[in-house]
């Protein structure tokens, strides 16, 4: 990619630590190198999953998401350790730390993968020269090895690092879709989903290329503004910026969590609840934001999984709030047969900042007997000045929060504090 060529538009770099959780572990501790590792939640209960495995495992079938049980099937020798979070957000701040030495054009988008536009760093070199020593130095600091996709838009550097793994470095370029994205199975694109994929075969769309072809409207007839915009992708068209902000943006707080067995014991079910209830404020307050949606999910023994919502007037940020709705969802919806997983997620999230102050049945009450107070410290202000009284703000540890489910967006809580 010369310099000519890159002066008609961005270079953008997607990195994406290979086995990120796996590779760590081998990083801590080398005698696991080249063996069948697997990282999973709980190794000793039938709630473990695969969060991530090496390529070893890998070449024995084993895949994330998958249970413990049958990992151990496939490949009896496999090595299964708990996640070790607090490992794995030390790395990732380290190699985050490098991307942004190399431009402050960075955009996280999970504990292990992220952008960068490197379009106006070419006096540390050419793309490819950038690429390959960023990749041997976080190779060489942490021994973590990762892949990077180099391409003129976000979506051809994201299907362009998935490319070589693990260490691999691809170039993708517009004018190269044809030969190279539109032979793969649209179910291969990046954006695409299992039940996207299955509509798109319903319309004889088999191809990446098939898909780039194809009639905007009737895209847009199966599958809404979102196939216009899959079309746009197949065809290398991708618009957005790399948002080093957009780490900020969130608009759902939630928790989830397997049950040992599958259990239809109410009080069991209640506890976990309160758990997840609990985790979900924590989160909150860490986030400092509100929410006015309430969303439970439950997954049953035979993974048919249903979410119900409720949306609120006002929103709300505390435990008992959250955990009140919840309880009210799940006893209108469950149908009694065993849960395997249960989840509690607030939606429509917003920064308390730019909210007002909001009455609802949860705060007209607490309001009300601050009415008193209030009255007072208006008439002190008038007397002495505004600010007479400053409300001290929660000073929680907000490292506390033991990441769970949701330990990949958490992350990005952190990132440049």
């Amino acid at each position: 990619m010369g310099i000519s060529e890159r002066k008609k538009g961005r270079v953008i770099f997607h990195i994406d630590m290979n086995c990120f959780y796996a590779s760590v572990e081998m990083a801590h501790n080398p005698k696991l190198k080249g063996k069948p590792l697997a990282i999973a939640g709980n190794p000793e209960e039938r709630k473990g999953i695969i969060v991530t495995s090496s390529y070893e495992a890998r070449a024995k079938g084993v895949k994330t998401t998958m249970p413990i049980w049958q990992a151990r099937k496939l490949c009896p020798e496999l090595i299964v350790m708990r996640p070790n979070f607090d490992r794995y957000r030390q790395a990732s701040k380290e190699i985050f730390k490098m991307l942004s030495d190399i431009t402050p054009n960075v955009q996280p988008v999970s504990i292990d993968e992220g952008y960068m536009d490197v379009t106006e760093t070419e006096y540390l070199g050419n793309p490819l020269e950038i690429a390959q020593n960023l990749q041997q130095q976080i190779l060489a600091k942490l021994d973590i090895p990762c892949s990077i996709g180099i391409a003129p838009n976000k979506f051809l550097a994201k299907m362009a690092s998935d490319m070589k793994k693990p260490l691999g470095i691809t170039i993708l370029r517009k004018r190269e879709i044809s030969k190279i994205l539109w032979p793969l199975e649209v179910g291969e694109m990046y954006g695409v989903g299992e039940k996207t994929a299955e509509k798109l075969n319903s319309i004889n769309i088999q191809t990446i290329g098939d898909l780039a072809n194809k009639d905007v409207y009737e895209l847009k007839q199966l599958l809404g503004i979102n196939g216009e915009r899959l079309k746009s992708r197949a065809n290398g068209t991708d618009t957005r910026p790399v948002d080093p902000d957009a780490v900020y943006e969130f608009k759902s707080i939630g928790s989830s969590q397997t049950l040992p067995s599958d259990t239809t014991d109410w009080d069991e079910l209640s506890k976990l609840m309160n758990q997840l209830a609990d985790n979900v404020e924590r989160r909150m307050k860490r986030k400092e934001a509100a929410g006015r949606s309430v969303q439970i999910m439950i997954r049953y023994h035979d993974r048919k999984t249903v979410t119900r919502s409720k949306k609120l007037q006002s929103y709300i940020d505390n435990k008992s709030d959250i955990l009140l709705i919840a309880m009210e969802l799940l006893e209108k919806h469950w149908n009694n047969n065993p849960i395997r997983l249960l989840g509690i997620t607030v939606q429509d999230v917003e920064e308390k900042r730019n909210l007002g102050q909001q009455l609802d049945i949860f705060t007209f009450e607490k309001e009300a007997k601050k009415e008193n107070l209030y009255s007072t410290i208006d008439l002190l202000s008038e007397k002495y000045g505004k600010n007479t009284f400053k409300q001290l703000k929660d000073t929680e540890n907000k490292d506390s929060d033991q990441p769970r489910t949701s330990f990949q967006k958490d992350f990005l809580d952190d990132y440049k504090r």
